[in-house]
């Protein structure tokens, strides 16, 4: 007998022995006074026995035709074998219109000894954490995509930073995409108003940290990865990154967005703001009325604000190690920028130099520590990385599979062949894109050989 039917025979005696009436018998049970007489029928005929349900043990009336279930089992074994649960239902009800449910196809599934496509993570433990005491001890940063503009203008991405302590928005910046200029921006308006946080909290995208599984010989022999350009900002300013695992554990910052997503676009639609331009202009102060309104005071009043360095733009910035040229310039992408003389009328040729791509779009040359040459921004210019941080990666040369054998002749064998095709002849001064050409009286338009001429005929 199941649970609900154990406590039945001792109610009914009470009701065949007159101690209770059909009614109350009714309402202990949950079922009608007519189901009651029925019941004191069956257990006077059978006793208890005749309590038990009249359908246990016989099929389902709502089951599947054998024909039906038969045409499932062959349609999972064979065209939708490699299909999840979910996708096979999807394809049962569409395709081959069968509406069965997502269970009925998971345990055919399992009957026929086909495993789940995805592992069924357990649910992980969670605890709410304390936040700090002091405000500018951590500081959630995150970026949100979403049509803040609403119809009036494009979609954009809201870089934010919110301090943990005190629920105070420090800083505010629209960009297009999720992108290290947004960051940077962020970070400039927070250390240049309020100063240098001990530690941030934000996710792992590669922007912030080395999400790669890519080590080279010298990362190998280091134990750790080169950060990447933001990385190494935050490390040369002395600020902690702390990497969240999931977006509940930086949840002050989420709901953030859930409140902006509310109240900023509201302002903007109110503003009849429709491009990018206005809306940054509108930030500090939409900030002005927002954080008097939800920030609340720390546990402890004395912040941990440290001072923002006084070299703070050329600090916040890309950093790239170039080589300089014969003719003493540096390239960085399609900029250059030519270094003057040094003391003495010192040339800095074949010399390391290091450039610093400002956030402003000035190009800064080191060498040394001192400062070298500067270059004006571009317009319309964007800091984004031209390469990775750090040393150039050298992938080692791919040999062929047979000249790692033991044993093996390496003289004997003929010549790797290089899968780009033959090289080219080699010419004195082959003609380059975007480099201009000799004058007709340069000595290297007469050293030119015939060959070279006949390769790379010289106009002009």
């Amino acid at each position: 007998m199941s649970r609900k039917e154990v406590p039945r025979a001792g109610l009914l005696k009470m009701v065949l022995a007159g101690k209770a009436t059909n009614a109350q018998g009714a309402a202990a049970l949950c079922v009608s006074p007519r189901h009651v007489q029925r019941l004191k029928g069956r257990f006077q005929a059978e006793g208890a026995p005749g309590l038990l349900h009249r359908g246990r043990g016989r099929p389902s009336t709502r089951r599947l035709a054998s024909t039906i279930t038969a045409q499932i089992d062959t349609l999972l074994h064979t065209r939708y074998k490699d299909f999840n649960d979910c996708h096979a239902t999807e394809k049962l009800r569409e395709v081959e219109g069968l509406r069965v449910s997502r269970e009925l196809v998971r345990r055919r599934r399992r009957a026929l000894g086909l495993p789940a496509k995805h592992r069924r993570r357990p649910r992980q433990y969670r605890y709410r954490r304390t936040p700090e005491a002091r405000m500018g001890q951590l500081v959630q940063i995150d970026a949100s995509p979403f049509a803040w503009l609403e119809a009036r203008g494009p979609a954009m991405t809201l870089h934010g930073a919110i301090d943990d302590a005190t629920g105070t928005v420090l800083a505010l910046h629209f960009r297009p995409t999720e992108d290290l200029h947004g960051y940077a921006t962020v970070f400039q308006q927070m250390f240049t108003q309020y100063g240098r946080p001990l530690a941030l909290y934000g996710d792992r995208i590669n922007i912030l940290i080395r999400n790669d599984v890519h080590w080279s010989l010298a990362e190998q022999l280091r134990g750790a990865q080169d950060p990447t350009h933001l990385g190494r900002v935050l490390h040369d300013l002395g600020i902690g990154y702390l990497a969240a695992g999931s977006p509940e554990a930086k949840g002050r910052v989420e709901r953030l967005w859930r409140t902006l997503q509310d109240r900023l676009s509201s302002e903007l639609r109110l503003r009849h703001i429709t491009t990018p331009e206005r809306a940054n202009a509108f930030l500090p102060e939409f900030l002005a009325d927002l954080n008097p309104r939800f920030t609340r005071p720390p546990s402890d009043p004395a912040p941990a604000w440290r001072a923002a360095p006084h070299e703070l733009p050329l600090v916040l910035s890309c950093r790239y190690s170039r080589q300089v040229a014969r003719d003493n310039t540096v390239r960085l992408g399609p900029r250059w920028i030519q270094l003057p003389p040094g003391p003495h009328r010192r040339s800095y040729a074949r010399c390391r130099v290091e450039l610093r791509e400002l956030l402003d779009g000035r190009l800064v040359v080191l060498h040394e520590g001192a400062i070298l040459a500067t270059q004006p921004a571009p317009l319309d210019f964007v800091l984004k990385p031209h390469s990775a941080p750090g040393a150039e990666r050298h992938r080692p040369a791919r040999l062929h599979p047979t000249q790692n054998a033991p044993g093996l002749d390496r003289a004997a064998l003929p010549p790797a062949q290089d899968q780009r095709g033959p090289t080219p002849p080699r010419a004195i001064y082959p003609p380059q894109r975007g480099f201009p050409r000799p004058a007709a009286h340069h000595p290297w338009r007469r050293a030119i050989t015939k060959k070279a001429q006949a390769l790379y005929p010289v106009r002009g």
